[in-house]
This record gives structure tokens, sequence and C-alpha cells, in this order.
């Protein structure tokens, strides 16, 4: 398990699988590395569900971070093809965390929920010594509609084209830029190009034009691990290969040179907003039309085949493991980098 972010396969199989509690046949999709949501099958009825962590980046304002916490939370159930429907929260709150700017919080949240259609049915909110920013608690997301509308993550067929939305390290510059950017040594256009990144970190209306326009197979938000590593678990998933060209694939604007000033990686950076999509052939142009009518960046990536791996320019690509974006973020944080 690496220091920082999330746990690794190894970790996974080592401590959490196969110890996940009873068995039982309503679950059709339990644990899995890679996988961005669970579901259960209630008599045809799919409930999709997934659980992260509250992040609430105070330096943000609460308005903005509570939106950006939010999204983060819903984009695992969005890529499922079913829309967000249903909240949980569990606040566990700074002390010094006043209640002004809990409701500033709050009112974000409401605003973008009601906006969304997803209703609030349940949490828990407190004070608790210890309890410190980004890390507030914790939020489940779920969607009801019919399992026959679901798309599965593991659903990437041979012959289906791979879709890749907004490119590489989005999240990882947006977030970064926006927190310590005057701390950088970047020319003014270039920190204002790559602040904007921020606010394409979500994933639900890209999702939701997708799924409308039909003929997706499988559907994946490039967190933690990057688009590479969105390409390594979609193909792990199915047990097929992925070829793919990096130079199809869409580069925002700040992104390459604020990665080239922090030394990362842009493909193995967090990429939050970004969706790999499998489509079939026939599908290909619905889908980058419905997407484009969003204004939101597409790219013809590649090709999904049988076999293993993915390929990049022709050679073999492997998961990251280790994000870049969080070393950088604690050095930052602990004043390290100037």
């Amino acid at each position: 398990m690496s220091d920082l972010g999330k746990i690794d396969p190894d970790f996974f199989d080592e401590y959490l699988y196969p110890r996940l509690g009873a068995t039982r046949d309503d679950v059709a999709l339990g644990p899995k590395h890679g996988v961005d949501f669970g579901m259960l099958d209630v008599d045809g009825t799919a409930v999709v569900l997934a659980t992260d962590p509250l992040s609430v980046l105070s330096e943000l304002g609460f308005d903005r971070a509570g939106r950006f916490a939010l999204h983060i939370v819903l984009s695992d159930v969005a890529v499922s093809g079913l829309p967000p429907s249903h909240l949980t929260i569990s606040f566990s709150l700074p002390p010094e965390m006043t209640n002004e700017q809990f409701a500033e919080l709050w009112a974000a949240i409401d605003d973008e929920a009601r906006e969304l259609g997803i209703s609030i049915v349940t949490g828990h909110t407190a004070r608790y010594t210890g309890c410190s920013f980004p890390w507030v608690g914790a939020a489940t997301a779920l969607a009801v509609g019919d399992r026959d509308d679901v798309i599965r993550p593991d659903g990437a067929r041979p012959g289906d084209r791979v879709l890749v939305t907004k490119g590489p390290a989005v999240e990882a510059t947006g977030l970064l830029t926006t927190l310590f950017g005057d701390r950088m040594e970047l020319p003014k256009a270039t920190l204002a190009d790559a602040r904007e990144r921020l606010d394409e970190t979500r994933t639900v209306r890209d999702a939701r034009a997708v799924t409308e326009a039909g003929g997706v197979t499988a559907m994946h938000d490039a967190t933690e691990g990057g688009l590479q590593g969105a390409l390594c678990e979609v193909a792990e998933s199915a047990c097929v290969r992925i070829d793919a060209e990096r130079d199809a694939v869409p580069l925002r604007p700040g992104i390459a040179e604020t990665c080239e000033y922090l030394d990362i990686e842009p493909w193995h950076a967090t990429s939050s907003g970004t969706l790999v999509v499998t489509v079939s052939d026939s599908a290909v142009d619905d889908v980058i039309s419905a997407l484009e009518a969003r204004g939101t960046p597409v790219g013809v990536a590649g090709t999904v085949s049988e076999g293993s791996g993915v390929y990049l320019d022709g050679e073999r690509a492997e998961h990251p493991r280790v994000d870049p974006s969080w070393a950088v973020y604690e050095a930052f944080a602990e004043g390290e980098s100037d």
C-alpha cells in the first residue's frame, strides 16, 4: 500500500477481499479494486451505490467547496448509466468550523442536489476534536433504476471504440493551482487556464448525455492513478486489450505547462471529470455529438480487442499505482514548496 492515496490491488486482496461479511443473493456487483460502484438487484430493480470521503477544501470558499465535494461523491454512481437519485452524508466537522460556514456549505450542496434531482435521505452531523479540513466525513450516493439499464464497469467488448473526455490531469491541475498557485512560478495566463480546470471535475451531466446517446458498454471516471490507471482498470475489469493513442486525447489549456512545472506525469495524475467510455462502433458518432452539444471535448482514443492490458502509442502501459499529485499536495500543504 502506498503511503498516500488509494490502496493498491495487493492490499485489497490481502486485507479486504474476501472478508466482505455475509453472502447475499441480492448483491449483483460487490467490491472490486478499480471498480467505481456496487449494485444490489432487488427483484429486477437495480440499486447502484458508492461511498467516498467528503473532501471540503475550505480554501475554495464554502459554496464552491460544497459543490466540488458533492460531485466527487456523485461521479462513481453516475458512470453506472443511472442518474444519482439519493444521498446520505455523515459530517465529522472540525470544532473551529462556524455555523455560518456550515450553512454556506450545506446551502451549496442542497442547491446542487435539487438541480440534479437528488434527495438527501439521512445522515449524521457533529463536531469532533481531532477532525480537520479537508477530510470532514463521508457520503454515499445511490441511483435506482432498471437493472437492464445499468452500464457495468466490466462491459467493454472487442470491437468497441474508446472515447476519452477532457483528457489527463484535469483535477490535479485545477486543484493544485487553485490552492497553491500563488506560490508557483507560472505565467499568469497559464495559471488562469489551469485554475479553470477545477470546474471541469464534474461528470454527472456528461454521463447522462453519454447514456442517453446509447451504445455505451462501459464508463469509468479517471480519478486516482489518472487516465492511464483508468484505462488499465477498464481493460482489467472486462479482460480485454485496449490500444490508445495519446495524441487522440484532448489536452485542456494549462495542463501540460503546470504538470511540467510540478514534475507530474499528467497521464498518472488524478483527473476526476474525465470519462473513459467504451462504445459500440455504430454509436460513436451519436455519443460524440451528445458530448459536443454540451461543450465537452472528446476524442476517439483507441479500440478494444481480444487480449489483455493497455498499449499507449504501441507500448505496454502499466497501472501507475501511485498518483504523483498526492506528494505535490502534501509538499505544498506542509509549506515545503515555494
